[in-house]
């Protein structure tokens, strides 16, 4: 008798083929990966890889210049209004109206949402220490992006996606998002595709990861396969594919 085959994951985001281009300068071409129901993808790259403006195509914000786009099953395009209702975002600049709390906000976002746990919530500002009766606009960036992460999760999203959700924090705070919160995501089987710098935070978490470089996906797929297949870890493996030192990944990207 053979074996039982384990059933293959739902991939909940797809790229084919997919290039982005702003007028004549390209960002990104010939670019395909998929991301499994239930893991942690961590996609890579150095200043202007093209990470924020592929994070921007996913979430629908503009369409892609060629290829197919799918994010859970969907083109993102002309679907982003339905598709929000289960993906939560946590974006590289936090924004929201500088006048209202994080309390405000998340009553707000609570009418937007047919699901919403305003009591965890209020546990992530605690655990963050972001004061929840303060105005937004009054925050640090690093209370900003910690508050934008709470409100991310309180519709408990299928997928979330993270652009460099790190940025700005300290220490405790870092290692909160990637320990606590992202490991206890992906436990519970929630979909992360997170875009960071962070690469040894990010080592011990993440399943899957690409990296981009000269416009194109230079590497992707399992991390421990990749890092078994080549005898390196992450950093190695970065600086190897993407010619330089591990700590120059961060950077910004091309905007329209």
């Amino acid at each position: 008798m053979s074996a039982e085959r384990a059933p293959e994951r739902v991939a909940l985001v797809e790229t084919e083929a997919l290039a982005i281009r702003y007028g004549r300068t390209r960002v990104l071409e010939g670019v395909s990966f998929s991301v499994p129901e239930g893991c942690v993808f961590a996609l890579l790259g150095r200043n202007g890889s093209g990470k924020s403006s592929l994070l921007r195509v996913l979430l629908g914000e503009r369409p892609a210049s060629a290829g197919r786009v799918r994010l859970l099953g969907e083109d993102p395009w002309t679907r982003r209004a339905s598709l929000m209702a289960d993906v939560g975002v946590v974006p590289e600049e936090p924004n929201a109206p500088p006048e209202m709390t994080v309390r405000q906000l998340s009553a707000f976002c609570g009418r937007l949402h047919a699901r919403w746990d305003a009591a965890v919530v209020t546990e992530r500002l605690s655990r963050f220490e972001v004061p929840a009766d303060r105005p937004f606009g009054s925050l640090s960036k690093g209370q900003k992006g910690a508050a934008m992460l709470a409100l991310a999760l309180g519709h408990r999203p299928r997928l979330l996606l993270l652009d460099d959700p790190t940025l700005g924090l300290d220490v405790v705070a870092r290692d909160a998002v990637f320990r606590e919160v992202i490991g206890d995501l992906a436990d519970r089987g929630t979909t992360v595709f997170v875009t960071t710098h962070e690469l040894r935070a990010i080592e011990g978490i993440a399943d899957h990861v690409a990296i981009l470089h000269g416009g194109r996906l230079v590497l992707s797929g399992s991390l421990e396969t990749l890092k078994a297949e080549r005898g390196v870890g992450l950093e190695q493996l970065f600086a190897a594919v993407a010619g330089t030192r591990a700590g120059d990944a961060r950077g910004e990207e091309v905007h329209e």
